[in-house]
């Protein structure tokens, strides 16, 4: 969610409750609508805390979403450095294929499923390089003791690999079902009418502008959290981004110059079969 969107939004939202608060406040009558004013502000005070407990916990669900995908991409990131470090000890044949292919794997990953998830276009595509990787796997034929270990090693990265990558694009599809949003956009609706009825032309215009005004920005703020939280891959502020790959490839890059060793890379710079 960009910052400046989310600003507009509030005060936008905002306005127009204050708006709503004044028009009604010019026939209401002096004290609000209520005759027991404890009685209302009871009754408030249950809807509040209803729409309160229930945004908490979906937050809560939310957040955990929004850090599995975090969580899951650093993952990754690291899994594909370890893993060009394991290829290092496979024959020399096997180990520049291999090289080059988790570098393709970091690319793609950057420049190719990033923008896929910012889209919510992901879905359940494998990544061609992923293929490729266990294509190659399968002409190896280790024989000395290292290549053994190596090869074993390599399976279990694999599989930590694939799984931090199911983490990071958990998030990218939003873990908040449908009939969620229509409730708590219900409750909101029914707290914005019931403030409606606090409407008294005994208090100033002021006064009830900034009851009905704060109110009002806190559900739509918490309303906005809610949505950045279940849509996390975006260039905004506090978006997901492709951070750490981009510095395993750099590391990659850097630990390969200076070993001097030397791999053929069969992509271009975004990932793409040359």
């Amino acid at each position: 969610m960009n910052l400046v969107w989310g600003f507009v939004i509030t005060v936008g939202a905002a306005a127009i409750a204050v708006a709503a608060m004044l028009f009604v406040r010019r026939r209401a009558p002096e004290g609000s609508y209520f005759q027991d004013g404890d009685r209302a502000s009871g009754v408030f005070g249950v809807l509040a805390a209803g729409f309160s407990i229930l945004l908490g916990f979906i937050i809560f669900l939310a957040f955990t979403s929004y850090d599995q995908s975090r969580s899951g991409a650093e993952s990754e990131a690291l899994t594909v450095s370890q893993q060009v470090e394991t290829a290092q000890f496979f024959p020399p044949s096997a180990r520049k294929v291999l090289t080059g292919q988790l570098i393709c794997y970091g690319r793609s990953v950057v420049h190719g499923e990033w923008a896929k998830m910012e889209a919510g276009t992901q879905g359940d595509t494998i990544n061609p390089w992923g293929v490729r990787l266990f294509q190659t796997l399968e002409g190896i034929t280790p024989r000395a003791a290292t290549e053994q270990s190596a090869y074993d090693k390599w399976l279990d990265q694999t599989s930590t690999r694939e799984q931090a990558r199911q983490d990071r694009i958990h998030g990218a599809v939003g873990v908040i079902p449908s009939p969620l949003w229509v409730v708590l956009l219900f409750i909101a609706g029914v707290i914005f009418v019931y403030m409606l009825f606090f409407a008294d032309s005994g208090e100033g215009a002021v006064t009830q502008a900034t009851l009905m005004g704060s109110v009002t920005s806190v559900v739509v703020v918490m309303l906005l959290l809610l949505v950045f939280l279940d849509s996390p891959f975006h260039k905004g502020v506090g978006g997901l981004r492709p951070v750490a790959m981009e510095r395993t490839l750099r590391i990659v890059d850097e630990a390969l110059g200076a070993t001097g060793k030397i791999t053929s890379i069969p992509c271009d710079g975004e990932g793409n079969p040359a």
